[in-house]
Protein backbone atom coordinates (compact mmCIF):
# COMPACT_ATOMS: atom_id res chain seq x y z
CA UNK A 1 0.00 0.00 0.00
CA UNK A 2 1.53 3.48 -1.00
CA UNK A 3 0.81 6.66 0.42
CA UNK A 4 -1.14 9.22 -2.41
CA UNK A 5 0.36 12.59 -3.42
CA UNK A 6 -1.44 15.05 -1.93
CA UNK A 7 -1.14 18.33 -3.02
CA UNK A 8 -3.82 18.09 -5.10
CA UNK A 9 -6.69 15.43 -5.71
CA UNK A 10 -5.39 15.24 -9.35
CA UNK A 11 -1.87 16.09 -10.46
CA UNK A 12 -0.72 19.17 -12.64
CA UNK A 13 0.75 18.62 -15.84
CA UNK A 14 3.18 21.47 -15.35
CA UNK A 15 5.62 19.36 -13.53
CA UNK A 16 7.21 17.40 -16.23
CA UNK A 17 8.21 20.20 -18.26
CA UNK A 18 9.30 21.92 -15.54
CA UNK A 19 11.84 19.22 -14.52
CA UNK A 20 13.52 19.80 -17.72
CA UNK A 21 14.58 23.33 -16.84
CA UNK A 22 14.96 22.98 -13.10
CA UNK A 23 15.88 26.18 -11.11
CA UNK A 24 15.65 27.30 -7.60
CA UNK A 25 14.17 30.77 -7.07
CA UNK A 26 16.22 31.40 -4.17
CA UNK A 27 19.95 31.40 -4.93
CA UNK A 28 20.99 31.98 -1.18
CA UNK A 29 20.05 31.78 1.94
CA UNK A 30 17.97 34.04 3.24
CA UNK A 31 13.77 34.68 3.72
CA UNK A 32 11.30 32.84 1.43
CA UNK A 33 7.61 33.76 0.58
CA UNK A 34 5.00 32.18 -1.10
CA UNK A 35 6.44 33.84 -4.53
CA UNK A 36 9.29 31.67 -4.19
CA UNK A 37 6.80 28.41 -3.65
CA UNK A 38 4.96 29.48 -6.45
CA UNK A 39 7.59 29.74 -8.68
CA UNK A 40 9.03 26.48 -7.79
CA UNK A 41 5.96 24.91 -8.46
CA UNK A 42 5.16 26.95 -11.16
CA UNK A 43 1.92 27.45 -9.87
CA UNK A 44 0.05 31.25 -10.28
CA UNK A 45 -1.67 32.09 -6.68
CA UNK A 46 -4.89 31.20 -8.44
CA UNK A 47 -3.76 27.89 -9.16
CA UNK A 48 -2.64 27.48 -5.86
CA UNK A 49 -5.68 28.76 -4.41
CA UNK A 50 -7.49 26.25 -6.72
CA UNK A 51 -5.29 23.52 -5.16
CA UNK A 52 -5.80 24.02 -1.16
CA UNK A 53 -9.60 25.12 -1.49
CA UNK A 54 -10.01 21.43 -3.51
CA UNK A 55 -8.16 19.57 -0.51
CA UNK A 56 -10.38 21.12 1.26
CA UNK A 57 -12.86 20.02 0.09
CA UNK A 58 -11.39 16.39 -0.01
CA UNK A 59 -11.64 16.41 3.51
CA UNK A 60 -15.07 18.13 4.41
CA UNK A 61 -16.67 15.73 2.36
CA UNK A 62 -19.90 16.20 4.06
CA UNK A 63 -19.45 19.83 2.59
CA UNK A 64 -20.36 21.06 6.43
CA UNK A 65 -17.68 24.10 6.36
CA UNK A 66 -15.13 23.12 9.00
CA UNK A 67 -13.22 19.84 9.60
CA UNK A 68 -13.08 18.18 12.62
CA UNK A 69 -10.83 15.39 13.87
CA UNK A 70 -12.81 12.72 12.99
CA UNK A 71 -12.99 13.98 9.17
CA UNK A 72 -9.03 14.55 9.47
CA UNK A 73 -8.59 11.41 10.02
CA UNK A 74 -11.10 10.03 7.51
CA UNK A 75 -9.46 11.93 4.85
CA UNK A 76 -6.13 10.23 5.86
CA UNK A 77 -7.36 7.17 5.35
CA UNK A 78 -8.98 8.05 1.86
CA UNK A 79 -5.46 9.15 0.99
CA UNK A 80 -4.66 5.32 1.64
CA UNK A 81 -2.13 6.87 4.56
CA UNK A 82 -2.03 3.47 6.80
CA UNK A 83 -3.05 4.25 10.69
CA UNK A 84 -0.06 2.99 11.82
CA UNK A 85 1.72 6.57 10.65
CA UNK A 86 -1.30 8.75 10.72
CA UNK A 87 -1.30 11.82 12.23
CA UNK A 88 -4.92 12.90 12.47
CA UNK A 89 -5.07 14.15 15.94
CA UNK A 90 -1.54 16.19 15.79
CA UNK A 91 -2.75 17.80 12.34
CA UNK A 92 -6.00 18.29 14.01
CA UNK A 93 -4.41 20.25 16.91
CA UNK A 94 -1.95 22.29 14.80
CA UNK A 95 -4.17 23.37 12.42
CA UNK A 96 -7.23 24.13 15.23
CA UNK A 97 -5.13 28.08 15.87
CA UNK A 98 -8.41 29.00 18.09
CA UNK A 99 -8.79 26.11 19.72
CA UNK A 100 -12.51 25.80 19.17
CA UNK A 101 -12.67 22.22 18.32
CA UNK A 102 -13.31 22.66 14.48
CA UNK A 103 -10.89 23.70 11.85
CA UNK A 104 -12.09 26.07 9.22
CA UNK A 105 -10.97 26.91 5.70
CA UNK A 106 -9.36 29.86 6.73
CA UNK A 107 -6.96 28.04 9.49
CA UNK A 108 -6.59 25.22 6.97
CA UNK A 109 -5.29 27.74 4.63
CA UNK A 110 -2.49 29.37 7.54
CA UNK A 111 -1.84 25.96 8.02
CA UNK A 112 -0.61 25.19 4.18
CA UNK A 113 0.89 28.29 3.76
CA UNK A 114 2.94 27.75 6.98
CA UNK A 115 3.81 24.10 5.69
CA UNK A 116 4.72 25.05 2.56
CA UNK A 117 6.84 27.36 3.51
CA UNK A 118 8.62 25.05 6.00
CA UNK A 119 8.99 22.58 3.38
CA UNK A 120 10.99 24.56 0.92
CA UNK A 121 13.19 26.23 3.35
CA UNK A 122 14.34 22.38 4.11
CA UNK A 123 14.37 22.21 0.32
CA UNK A 124 16.13 25.09 -0.53
CA UNK A 125 18.48 24.05 2.27
CA UNK A 126 19.27 20.43 1.29
CA UNK A 127 19.40 22.13 -2.65
CA UNK A 128 22.98 23.61 -1.75
CA UNK A 129 23.45 23.73 -5.78
CA UNK A 130 20.34 25.50 -6.59
CA UNK A 131 18.87 23.02 -9.26
CA UNK A 132 15.66 22.91 -8.17
CA UNK A 133 15.54 20.03 -6.94
CA UNK A 134 17.35 17.52 -5.08
CA UNK A 135 19.64 14.74 -6.44
CA UNK A 136 20.48 11.52 -4.06
CA UNK A 137 23.93 12.80 -3.53
CA UNK A 138 22.62 16.02 -1.85
CA UNK A 139 20.23 14.53 0.00
CA UNK A 140 22.90 11.55 1.14
CA UNK A 141 24.79 14.81 2.63
CA UNK A 142 22.33 16.32 4.53
CA UNK A 143 21.68 13.01 5.87
CA UNK A 144 25.12 12.95 7.16
CA UNK A 145 25.53 16.36 8.41
CA UNK A 146 22.10 15.32 10.72
CA UNK A 147 24.04 12.35 11.50
CA UNK A 148 22.24 9.95 10.15
CA UNK A 149 23.44 6.95 8.59
CA UNK A 150 22.26 5.25 5.54
CA UNK A 151 23.42 2.38 3.19
CA UNK A 152 23.19 3.18 -0.71
CA UNK A 153 20.19 0.79 -0.80
CA UNK A 154 18.27 2.65 2.05
CA UNK A 155 18.94 5.90 -0.30
CA UNK A 156 17.38 4.52 -3.51
CA UNK A 157 14.26 3.62 -1.66
CA UNK A 158 14.22 6.71 0.41
CA UNK A 159 14.64 8.37 -3.36
CA UNK A 160 12.07 6.11 -5.40
CA UNK A 161 9.33 6.67 -2.89
CA UNK A 162 9.60 10.35 -2.86
CA UNK A 163 10.32 10.79 -6.40
CA UNK A 164 6.79 9.34 -8.18
CA UNK A 165 7.98 9.80 -11.87
CA UNK A 166 11.03 7.70 -11.56
CA UNK A 167 13.34 10.13 -13.00
CA UNK A 168 16.19 10.12 -10.00
CA UNK A 169 16.05 13.60 -8.62
CA UNK A 170 12.94 14.98 -6.31
CA UNK A 171 11.16 18.13 -7.02
CA UNK A 172 9.81 20.67 -4.64
CA UNK A 173 6.15 19.26 -6.19
CA UNK A 174 7.23 15.37 -4.84
CA UNK A 175 9.03 16.86 -1.48
CA UNK A 176 5.68 18.95 -0.74
CA UNK A 177 3.35 16.11 -1.69
CA UNK A 178 5.53 13.55 0.68
CA UNK A 179 4.91 16.04 3.82
CA UNK A 180 2.55 18.42 3.66
CA UNK A 181 0.58 16.56 6.04
CA UNK A 182 2.95 15.87 8.33
CA UNK A 183 2.06 18.15 11.45
CA UNK A 184 5.49 17.81 13.43
CA UNK A 185 8.15 20.29 12.77
CA UNK A 186 10.05 19.23 9.14
CA UNK A 187 13.96 18.49 10.33
CA UNK A 188 15.72 16.28 7.93
CA UNK A 189 16.25 13.71 11.36
CA UNK A 190 11.85 13.88 11.72
CA UNK A 191 11.50 13.26 7.76
CA UNK A 192 13.58 10.33 7.91
CA UNK A 193 11.86 8.85 11.18
CA UNK A 194 8.92 9.48 8.68
CA UNK A 195 10.17 7.57 5.75
CA UNK A 196 11.07 4.70 8.15
CA UNK A 197 7.75 4.21 9.38
CA UNK A 198 6.14 4.68 5.53
CA UNK A 199 8.78 2.06 4.36
CA UNK A 200 7.54 -0.08 7.06
CA UNK A 201 4.38 -0.73 5.66
CA UNK A 202 4.87 0.20 2.28
CA UNK A 203 7.06 -2.60 1.62
CA UNK A 204 4.94 -5.12 1.68
CA UNK A 205 5.84 -8.86 1.63
CA UNK A 206 9.61 -7.67 1.63
CA UNK A 207 9.34 -5.77 4.78
CA UNK A 208 12.53 -5.34 6.67
CA UNK A 209 13.58 -2.59 8.62
CA UNK A 210 15.73 -0.15 7.75
CA UNK A 211 18.79 -0.50 9.48
CA UNK A 212 19.08 3.15 9.96
CA UNK A 213 16.08 3.08 12.27
CA UNK A 214 18.68 1.69 14.74
CA UNK A 215 21.74 3.17 14.84
CA UNK A 216 21.12 6.74 12.21
CA UNK A 217 21.95 8.95 15.32
CA UNK A 218 25.25 9.83 16.40
CA UNK A 219 24.19 8.66 20.04
CA UNK A 220 27.11 9.87 21.68
CA UNK A 221 25.67 13.55 20.81
CA UNK A 222 23.28 12.74 23.44
CA UNK A 223 26.12 12.03 26.12
CA UNK A 224 27.44 14.90 25.03
CA UNK A 225 24.18 17.07 25.43
CA UNK A 226 22.94 15.57 28.62
CA UNK A 227 26.89 15.44 29.99
CA UNK A 228 27.27 18.95 29.67
CA UNK A 229 23.84 20.24 31.12
CA UNK A 230 24.57 18.05 34.53
CA UNK A 231 27.57 19.42 35.18
CA UNK A 232 26.95 22.96 34.38
CA UNK A 233 23.67 22.92 36.82
CA UNK A 234 25.47 20.75 39.59
CA UNK A 235 28.73 23.70 39.54
CA UNK A 236 26.51 26.22 39.92
CA UNK A 237 24.91 24.41 42.94
CA UNK A 238 27.83 22.94 44.68
CA UNK A 239 27.80 25.11 47.91
CA UNK A 240 23.81 24.11 48.65
CA UNK A 241 24.65 20.51 47.69
CA UNK A 242 27.69 20.42 50.47
CA UNK A 243 25.22 22.32 52.98
CA UNK A 244 22.33 20.19 52.66
CA UNK A 245 24.56 16.87 52.76
CA UNK A 246 25.78 18.20 56.13
CA UNK A 247 22.28 19.23 57.48
CA UNK A 248 20.76 15.52 56.34
CA UNK A 249 23.66 13.83 58.46
CA UNK A 250 23.14 15.99 61.67
CA UNK A 251 21.65 14.36 64.61
CA UNK A 252 20.82 17.33 66.47
CA UNK A 253 18.46 20.17 65.83
CA UNK A 254 19.88 20.84 62.11
CA UNK A 255 20.19 24.62 61.58
CA UNK A 256 21.80 26.27 58.22
CA UNK A 257 23.59 29.19 60.56
CA UNK A 258 25.40 26.40 62.46
CA UNK A 259 26.24 24.13 59.11
CA UNK A 260 27.79 27.31 57.04
CA UNK A 261 30.06 28.46 59.99
CA UNK A 262 31.59 24.51 60.10
CA UNK A 263 32.05 24.41 56.38
CA UNK A 264 33.95 27.79 56.21
CA UNK A 265 35.97 26.89 59.46
CA UNK A 266 37.19 23.68 57.96
CA UNK A 267 38.41 24.93 54.55
CA UNK A 268 36.95 28.82 53.71
CA UNK A 269 35.49 28.96 50.34
CA UNK A 270 36.75 26.38 49.13
CA UNK A 271 35.33 24.17 51.73
CA UNK A 272 31.92 24.97 50.13
CA UNK A 273 33.35 23.53 46.88
CA UNK A 274 34.68 19.85 48.78
CA UNK A 275 33.51 17.52 46.62
CA UNK A 276 32.64 19.56 43.49
CA UNK A 277 35.39 18.02 41.46
CA UNK A 278 34.10 14.63 42.00
CA UNK A 279 30.50 15.83 41.86
CA UNK A 280 31.40 16.93 37.94
CA UNK A 281 32.87 13.37 37.31
CA UNK A 282 29.80 11.98 38.53
CA UNK A 283 27.19 14.06 37.22
CA UNK A 284 28.45 14.24 33.70
CA UNK A 285 27.62 10.92 32.58
CA UNK A 286 25.30 9.98 35.23
CA UNK A 287 22.93 12.89 33.40
CA UNK A 288 24.48 11.89 30.13
CA UNK A 289 23.12 8.35 30.71
CA UNK A 290 19.75 9.55 32.09
CA UNK A 291 18.99 11.54 29.13
CA UNK A 292 20.18 8.92 26.24
CA UNK A 293 17.90 5.82 28.27
CA UNK A 294 15.15 8.32 28.38
CA UNK A 295 15.43 8.75 24.43
CA UNK A 296 15.85 5.39 23.71
CA UNK A 297 13.03 4.14 26.36
CA UNK A 298 11.01 6.98 24.72
CA UNK A 299 11.87 5.49 21.09
CA UNK A 300 11.59 2.16 21.87
CA UNK A 301 7.62 2.38 23.59
CA UNK A 302 6.89 4.49 21.09
CA UNK A 303 7.56 1.95 18.15
CA UNK A 304 6.05 -0.66 20.52
CA UNK A 305 2.91 1.19 20.82
CA UNK A 306 3.17 2.67 16.94
CA UNK A 307 3.38 6.38 17.95
CA UNK A 308 5.79 8.77 17.91
CA UNK A 309 7.43 9.45 20.76
CA UNK A 310 6.55 12.92 21.15
CA UNK A 311 2.58 11.58 21.69
CA UNK A 312 3.06 8.91 24.18
CA UNK A 313 1.59 10.32 26.78
CA UNK A 314 2.39 11.57 30.71
CA UNK A 315 1.99 7.91 32.17
CA UNK A 316 4.39 6.02 29.82
CA UNK A 317 6.50 9.26 29.84
CA UNK A 318 6.47 8.54 33.96
CA UNK A 319 7.72 5.28 33.46
CA UNK A 320 10.37 6.02 30.74
CA UNK A 321 11.76 8.71 32.90
CA UNK A 322 11.84 6.65 36.12
CA UNK A 323 13.81 3.69 34.40
CA UNK A 324 15.98 6.02 33.19
CA UNK A 325 16.64 7.51 36.45
CA UNK A 326 17.63 4.31 37.87
CA UNK A 327 19.91 3.12 34.97
CA UNK A 328 22.08 5.97 35.16
CA UNK A 329 21.90 6.24 39.24
CA UNK A 330 23.01 2.19 39.77
CA UNK A 331 25.70 2.84 36.93
CA UNK A 332 27.60 5.60 38.94
CA UNK A 333 26.60 5.17 42.39
CA UNK A 334 30.41 4.11 43.94
CA UNK A 335 31.34 7.41 42.55
CA UNK A 336 28.16 9.22 44.54
CA UNK A 337 28.76 7.09 47.73
CA UNK A 338 32.84 8.49 47.48
CA UNK A 339 31.55 12.17 46.92
CA UNK A 340 29.58 11.62 50.32
CA UNK A 341 32.40 10.72 52.49
CA UNK A 342 33.97 13.15 50.99
CA UNK A 343 31.31 15.77 51.90
CA UNK A 344 30.76 14.39 55.20
CA UNK A 345 34.86 14.41 56.34
CA UNK A 346 35.55 16.03 59.59
CA UNK A 347 38.73 17.46 59.15
CA UNK A 348 40.77 18.23 62.80
CA UNK A 349 42.34 21.29 62.73
CA UNK A 350 45.90 21.13 60.84
CA UNK A 351 44.77 17.96 58.85
CA UNK A 352 44.18 17.87 55.35
CA UNK A 353 41.21 16.24 53.92
CA UNK A 354 42.45 12.83 52.24
CA UNK A 355 42.87 12.42 48.36
CA UNK A 356 40.37 11.07 46.85
CA UNK A 357 42.06 7.54 45.99
CA UNK A 358 43.03 7.56 49.63
CA UNK A 359 39.37 7.52 50.62
CA UNK A 360 38.70 5.23 47.93
CA UNK A 361 41.34 2.42 48.99
CA UNK A 362 40.26 2.90 52.93
CA UNK A 363 36.87 2.04 52.17
CA UNK A 364 37.61 -0.93 50.04
CA UNK A 365 39.98 -1.95 52.80
CA UNK A 366 38.02 -1.45 56.09
CA UNK A 367 34.32 -2.29 54.66
CA UNK A 368 35.04 -4.53 51.44
CA UNK A 369 33.86 -3.78 48.02
CA UNK A 370 29.69 -3.95 48.74
CA UNK A 371 30.62 -0.56 51.08
CA UNK A 372 30.28 1.14 47.97
CA UNK A 373 26.23 0.23 47.05
CA UNK A 374 25.27 1.71 50.88
CA UNK A 375 22.40 3.63 50.47
CA UNK A 376 21.68 1.76 46.44
CA UNK A 377 18.61 0.24 47.08
CA UNK A 378 16.36 3.99 48.96
CA UNK A 379 18.58 5.10 45.88
CA UNK A 380 16.67 3.92 43.36
CA UNK A 381 13.60 4.04 45.21
CA UNK A 382 13.86 7.59 45.22
CA UNK A 383 15.56 8.75 41.67
CA UNK A 384 13.03 6.28 39.94
CA UNK A 385 9.52 8.37 41.39
CA UNK A 386 11.83 11.36 41.11
CA UNK A 387 12.87 11.03 37.37
CA UNK A 388 9.71 10.26 36.35
CA UNK A 389 7.73 12.99 38.02
CA UNK A 390 10.62 15.39 36.77
CA UNK A 391 11.15 14.62 33.17
CA UNK A 392 7.37 13.55 32.92
CA UNK A 393 6.45 17.46 34.20
CA UNK A 394 8.74 18.85 32.48
CA UNK A 395 8.02 17.96 28.81
CA UNK A 396 4.17 17.79 30.14
CA UNK A 397 4.13 21.27 31.11
CA UNK A 398 6.44 22.59 28.34
CA UNK A 399 3.64 20.94 25.45
CA UNK A 400 0.79 22.45 27.56
CA UNK A 401 2.44 25.79 27.30
CA UNK A 402 3.06 25.48 23.40
CA UNK A 403 -0.54 24.12 23.60
CA UNK A 404 -2.04 26.97 25.36
CA UNK A 405 -0.18 30.14 26.00
CA UNK A 406 2.55 29.95 22.96
CA UNK A 407 0.42 28.71 20.49
CA UNK A 408 2.16 26.01 18.93
CA UNK A 409 5.34 28.39 19.06
CA UNK A 410 8.61 26.64 20.63
CA UNK A 411 8.84 27.44 24.51
CA UNK A 412 11.60 29.93 24.53
CA UNK A 413 13.95 30.11 28.05
CA UNK A 414 12.03 31.82 30.22
CA UNK A 415 9.05 29.50 29.77
CA UNK A 416 11.54 26.17 29.74
CA UNK A 417 13.34 28.10 33.07
CA UNK A 418 9.59 27.94 34.11
CA UNK A 419 9.29 24.30 33.44
CA UNK A 420 11.97 22.92 35.04
CA UNK A 421 11.61 24.70 37.88
CA UNK A 422 8.41 23.38 38.72
CA UNK A 423 9.01 20.10 37.76
CA UNK A 424 12.67 19.68 39.92
CA UNK A 425 10.72 21.13 42.83
CA UNK A 426 7.91 18.41 42.43
CA UNK A 427 10.10 15.63 42.05
CA UNK A 428 12.64 16.89 44.78
CA UNK A 429 10.48 17.19 47.91
CA UNK A 430 8.40 14.04 46.68
CA UNK A 431 11.29 11.69 47.63
CA UNK A 432 13.04 13.73 49.95
CA UNK A 433 13.00 11.42 52.93
CA UNK A 434 14.46 8.76 50.88
CA UNK A 435 17.30 11.05 50.09
CA UNK A 436 18.09 11.51 53.63
CA UNK A 437 17.90 7.87 54.69
CA UNK A 438 20.12 7.39 51.45
CA UNK A 439 22.81 9.90 52.78
CA UNK A 440 22.91 8.80 56.48
CA UNK A 441 23.68 5.01 55.00
CA UNK A 442 26.48 5.96 52.79
CA UNK A 443 28.32 8.29 55.37
CA UNK A 444 28.30 5.87 58.10
CA UNK A 445 30.69 3.09 58.24
CA UNK A 446 28.82 0.78 60.11
CA UNK A 447 26.65 -1.73 58.20
CA UNK A 448 23.01 -0.85 58.44
CA UNK A 449 19.37 -1.61 56.78
CA UNK A 450 17.54 0.73 55.18
CA UNK A 451 14.49 0.08 57.61
CA UNK A 452 17.01 0.76 60.38
CA UNK A 453 18.02 3.79 59.18
CA UNK A 454 14.38 4.91 58.96
CA UNK A 455 13.37 3.54 62.36
CA UNK A 456 16.45 4.97 64.30
CA UNK A 457 15.78 8.18 62.60
CA UNK A 458 12.12 8.19 63.50
CA UNK A 459 12.31 7.32 67.02
CA UNK A 460 15.12 9.42 67.84
CA UNK A 461 14.75 12.71 65.85
CA UNK A 462 11.29 12.36 64.95
CA UNK A 463 9.49 12.78 61.28
CA UNK A 464 10.67 16.22 60.50
CA UNK A 465 14.18 14.32 60.37
CA UNK A 466 13.36 13.16 57.64
CA UNK A 467 13.00 16.58 55.84
CA UNK A 468 16.33 18.08 57.38
CA UNK A 469 18.04 19.96 54.71
CA UNK A 470 14.75 20.07 52.48
CA UNK A 471 15.60 24.18 51.97
CA UNK A 472 18.83 24.14 50.51
CA UNK A 473 17.86 21.09 48.87
CA UNK A 474 14.99 22.87 46.91
CA UNK A 475 17.16 26.15 46.72
CA UNK A 476 19.71 23.65 45.03
CA UNK A 477 17.68 21.36 42.82
CA UNK A 478 15.26 24.51 41.37
CA UNK A 479 18.25 26.21 39.61
CA UNK A 480 20.13 23.14 38.68
CA UNK A 481 16.73 21.36 37.47
CA UNK A 482 16.13 24.94 35.34
CA UNK A 483 19.89 25.33 34.21
CA UNK A 484 19.99 21.49 33.52
CA UNK A 485 17.05 21.14 31.06
CA UNK A 486 18.03 24.88 29.22
CA UNK A 487 21.49 23.66 28.23
CA UNK A 488 20.29 20.25 27.67
CA UNK A 489 17.55 21.69 25.25
CA UNK A 490 19.88 24.46 23.47
CA UNK A 491 22.39 21.25 23.12
CA UNK A 492 20.23 19.25 21.49
CA UNK A 493 19.05 21.92 18.85
CA UNK A 494 22.68 22.89 18.19
CA UNK A 495 23.74 18.99 17.86
CA UNK A 496 20.89 18.68 15.89
CA UNK A 497 18.86 15.78 18.20
CA UNK A 498 15.43 17.47 17.44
Amino acid sequence: MSTTHVGLPTKMEATKSSKQNCCNPVKKPGPVSIDHVLLALRETREERDLRIRSLFSFFDSENVGYLDCAQIEKGLCALQIPSGYKYAKELFRVCDANRDGRVDYHEFRRYMDDKELELYRIFQAIDVEHNGCISPEGLWDSLVKAGIEIKDEELARFVEHVDKDNDGIIMFEEWRDFLLLYPHEATIENIYHHWERVCLVDIGEQAVIPEGISKHIKRSNYFIAGGIAGAASRTATAPLDRLKVLLQIQKTDARIREAIKLIWKQGGVRGFFRGNGLNIVKVAPESAIKFYAYELFKNAIGENMGEDKADIGTTVRLFAGGMAGAVAQASIYPLDLVKTRLQTYTSQAGVAVPRLGTLTKDILVHEGPRAFYKGLFPSLLGIIPYAGIDLAAYETLKDLSRTYILQDAEPGPLVQLGCGTISGALGATCVYPLQVVRTRMQAERARTSMSGVFRRTISEEGYRALYKGLLPNLLKVVPAASITYMVYEAMKKSLELD
